[in-house]
């Protein structure tokens, strides 16, 4: 459909392809003021205003009935997405992403030619009109045309959310050759699911300067677990820390790093001493490793703590070094691969899974010290946790399938949804007003949006013959669309 056509004209023809006509109806309903959203907020120029309101009084049924519109409901009955599915897609987008967007944009073939191309408003230059539609939630962007289905998973675009997750082969006797590349195995694969296409994406393989160790997932001396494979997302990059090789090992000896808006996979610094059965989280912009085992057990390493700042990069030449923090009062924190979380300037650890008795600790990020956990904190911490922006923290009962979230004042759990789903999760995100987590056995990823009233939770099914490991919530890749 061209890009030119209003909204009533939607209505009279089928969307383009991936679209709805709930979408449709829903803009229809939802009218804005595109000049005080827009002009009074971005455009600062005075020729380029007066221009710009002149060409959308010109469009008005198009421009306004787009701009700045909330999401539709969300679907009050679980159902699991399917291919080409557009239920709930728009529950990770960020629908009130308004980065600025400079410089004009140029289509370009094949050849690496540029040609005359339609524009994506007409009668506005290119960069003023990514200005207008970065107001617009992406889901009906995507609806609309291809130009403006391009724009939203292009460099220059601001990026909506998506899952990024782990994934291993459910066959148990194959679960350890999965293949990264033809000279190298793996057990577990790097994939992101793109809420608005509902549809999966392969990561592209790392340099081969870059490729992990063959790693280890399961062992036949463990027979009810798999063996842990660590990662933390931060700072828009998601970090493999920690996992172990055939041999028992260290599986790591620096961490891998992928950014999904480049597509880039990076090369942490050196870890000290590569470890295993660790705690790893990441608060402020920094990514923490603590305590573990390397070859074997070791009382310096199992108390210890690094820090790597992400957002340093003058420390050395290559930018990015780890540094030691606080070393812990002892070593129990080496019995099993957990989680620390960061939350409002801390980062927060317990020693055990599930509801067995555990030990709690907090690092305070600004004064380098671990303390004693508050007590409600430590009470209620009987599953995996995690924290939307390093403020919000929610842990999920795994025996009950009960998410709360942490009161402060009262240092207590508040109940806020249960579900057969979340029994025996074994690892959340949250991110985008959003809870992802990993099902039992890693069949599907039930996501529960903790924004609306009440919560509502659907499923994300892996792809075929996969399991998910981990789970992480991120900015969407940037890919080409045809």
């Amino acid at each position: 459909m061209p890009v030119g056509s209003s909204l009533l004209e939607l209505e009279e023809h089928n969307p383009a392809e991936g679209g709805s006509d709930d979408g449709v109806n829903v803009t229809n309903r939802n009218h804005s003021k595109i000049q005080e959203i827009t002009f009074g907020k971005i455009i600062r120029d005075e020729e380029e205003v007066t221009m710009a309101i002149n060409v959308i009084d010109r469009n008005h049924l198009k421009v306004q009935n787009l701009a700045k519109i909330g999401a539709g409901p969300v679907e009050t009955n679980l159902r699991r997405f399917r291919p080409n599915s557009q239920r709930s897609t728009v529950q990770l987008t960020m629908a009130n992403a308004t980065t600025m967007v400079g410089g004009k944009r140029r289509k370009i073939d094949d050849q690496g030619g540029q040609h005359n191309h339609q524009p994506l408003l007409p009668g506005l230059p290119d960069h003023l009109s990514q200005l207008c539609l970065s107001l617009v939630p992406p889901m009906f962007l995507y609806s609309v045309c291809r130009s403006w289905r391009r724009l939203i998973y292009s460099p220059s675009f601001p990026p909506f959310l998506s899952l990024y997750a782990l994934l291993s082969n459910l066959d148990p006797a194959t679960s350890t050759t999965s293949r990264v590349n033809q000279n190298h195995s793996n057990s577990i694969e790097f994939f992101s699911f793109d809420p608005i296409s509902s549809s999966w994406h392969k990561f592209p393989p790392p340099p081969p300067d870059h490729l992990l160790q063959p790693v280890l997932l399961r062992h036949p001396s463990f027979i009810a677990r798999n063996l842990p494979i660590q990662s933390v997302a931060v700072s828009g990059y998601l970090v493999l820390l920690a996992a172990t090789t055939h041999h028992l090992q260290p599986a790591l000896s620096s961490p891998l790093v992928f950014h999904p808006v480049s597509k880039q996979w990076l090369l942490g610094p050196t870890i000290s001493a590569p470890r295993r059965w660790c705690a790893t989280g990441s608060a402020e912009g920094a990514v923490y490793i603590v305590s573990g085992l390397g070859s074997h057990y070791n009382r310096e390493v199992a108390r210890s703590a690094e820090r790597w700042d992400l957002e340093n990069k003058n420390t050395n030449c290559s930018g990015w070094e780890w540094e030691k923090v606080s070393a812990l009062k002892h070593g129990r924190f080496s019995r099993e691969a957990v989680r620390a979380v960061g939350w409002r300037g801390k980062l927060c650890m317990v020693n055990v899974h599930g509801d067995a008795p555990k030990e709690g600790t907090v690092y305070n990020v600004e004064k380098d010290r671990w303390e004693e956990m508050p007590e409600g904190m430590l009470v209620g911490w009987n599953g995996p946790a995690a924290s939307m922006d390093e403020d919000v923290l929610y842990v999920v009962d795994e025996t009950k399938g009960m998410l709360r979230r942490y009161n402060s004042y009262g240092d207590c759990w508040e109940e806020l949804f249960q579900s057969a789903h979340l029994k025996g999760v074994v690892q959340i995100a949250a991110g985008g007003g959003k809870v992802c987590a990993i099902r039992s056995h890693g069949d599907g990823i039930a996501v529960v949006d903790v924004v609306a009233r009440p919560p509502q939770l659907w499923v994300v099914d892996p792809p075929p013959a996969l399991q998910a490991v981990a789970v992480h919530i991120l900015p969407r890749m940037t890919r080409p669309v045809p």
